[in-house]
């Protein structure tokens, strides 16, 4: 514990990074099928799910609660085609100016309206017209097994096929390998996400991990690779020696995260709000809108249910209001009710796993048996819908100790 009271003095001393740090993975597992995985950060941290009729694809993805359209940040759409991006921070080399950049959000809403494998997204960048306004790291899958990021600026881009890649699964943060070493951002956390997936691999060097390992292993994880520490595993000596407030540096959860979302086949699993206290839920992607409707917006405001709960017990318990005379308590996390509860409560990590294995129940119930041909498509979206509207009452029991 000495050594963790030294890093917490030190990592306090630290500036702090920017907001925009989103971590991502794409995984092709045993079964041969590749899996999107991205933990957002962003300064908007309200943040829903919607349903797109494309121009020639439908689509779901994750918007701005504020968006009215256009724009996405993770999607799937009904040819098999995904996209999603972390931004980039090395690859500008020109003076296009700042009000002509930032259109990632919607370069992939484009795509995913308009391509159903690999092959189109790569024609859709070399006919896009230049600049094309980004700096950012596309990792992008397919029904077909494709599996890849597309390191791109705003007049090239450079692909790595991560099905090519020996692991079978490539792990990006916020800088590009084609770029500028001395302007990489997100070391650390590539770092320590490499680290678990590592320690994920089976004998043979795969991975066979699903969505919810993804979320629970890495969007919750407070390890720290550079540092060599973990405080998950590590909570109860952590808790022992003080309040359990720490520096929030550099983990992959931090107060800047709003979702973290996984796509593989025909399902979006998405956690709206801050992770350690979000609950994964899966969502078919189809030519009709099935997306629950605690994921959408409500008739009062542009924001969805299910994060709103996230976000209340974000900023009443995990991230609390700074003291009246201490000046940066903004920068810290309060990971006691994240660990271990407080005055009785079960802790947030038990609630979302609890919550996490009924709805996980409920849905596998009728998702193998469309897996096995026992269930036909929109039987099984039929199902889906009724089992859905469950979703959030469960959500509401699991948390209701730090929920009203």
């Amino acid at each position: 514990m000495k050594h963790i009271r030294i890093i917490f003095t030190v990592i306090g001393l630290l500036a702090s990074v920017a907001s925009y740090a989103c971590t991502s993975a794409i995984i092709i597992g045993k079964d041969g099928k590749p899996m999107l995985w991205k933990h957002r950060d962003t300064g908007t941290l309200d943040n829903r799910l919607e349903h797109f009729k494309g121009e020639k694809y439908s689509f779901v993805g994750l918007v701005n609660s504020s968006s009215e359209g256009g724009e996405v940040w993770i999607g799937s759409n009904t040819a098999g085609f995904s996209i999603m991006n972390t931004a980039s921070y090395c690859l500008k080399d020109d003076n296009v100016p700042a009000e002509l950049m930032d259109k990632e959000g919607i370069l992939m809403y484009r795509a995913l309206e308009i391509c159903a494998s690999l092959a189109d997204f790569e024609h859709f960048l070399d006919t896009l017209s230049r600049p094309m306004g980004v700096e950012a790291n596309f990792g992008c899958i397919d029904s077909s097994g494709g599996a890849a990021y597309y390191e791109t600026s705003n007049d090239r881009y450079v692909k790595r096929d991560v099905a090519a890649m020996p692991e079978k699964y490539c792990v990006v943060t916020n800088f590009s390998v084609s770029g500028r070493p001395e302007d990489w951002k997100g070391v650390e956390r590539q770092m320590t996400a490499s680290d678990i997936f590592m320690s994920m691999e089976d004998p043979d060097g795969r991975i066979d991990a699903g969505p919810y390992d993804l979320m629970d292993r890495l969007s919750r994880s407070y390890a720290h690779k550079y540092m060599g520490i973990d405080l998950v595993r590590d909570s109860e000596a952590f808790l022992s020696s003080g309040t359990g407030y720490f520096p929030d540096q550099d983990f992959i959860p931090r107060r800047s995260s709003s979702a973290s979302v996984a796509v593989k086949g025909n399902v979006m699993w998405a956690a709206l709000g801050y992770p350690s206290c979000a609950v994964m839920i899966p969502v078919p992607v189809s030519e009709e809108d099935h997306v629950p409707a605690c994921m959408k917006r409500t008739s009062e405001s542009m924001n969805c249910e299910i994060c709103d709960i996230s976000l209340n017990i974000k900023y009443t318990y995990v991230f609390t209001p700074p003291g009246e005379h201490v000046s940066n308590m903004d920068r810290y996390v309060n990971l006691r009710p994240v660990l271990a509860g407080t005055d009785g409560r079960k802790s947030l990590l038990e609630c979302c796993r609890d919550a996490e294995d009924d709805i996980s129940e409920r849905f596998m119930r009728i998702y193998s048996r469309y897996g096995k041909g026992s269930l036909e498509w929109e039987d099984f979206l039929k199902e889906y819908d009724r089992t859905a509207s469950e979703f959030i009452h469960i959500v509401k029991k699991k948390f209701k100790t730090y929920y009203k």
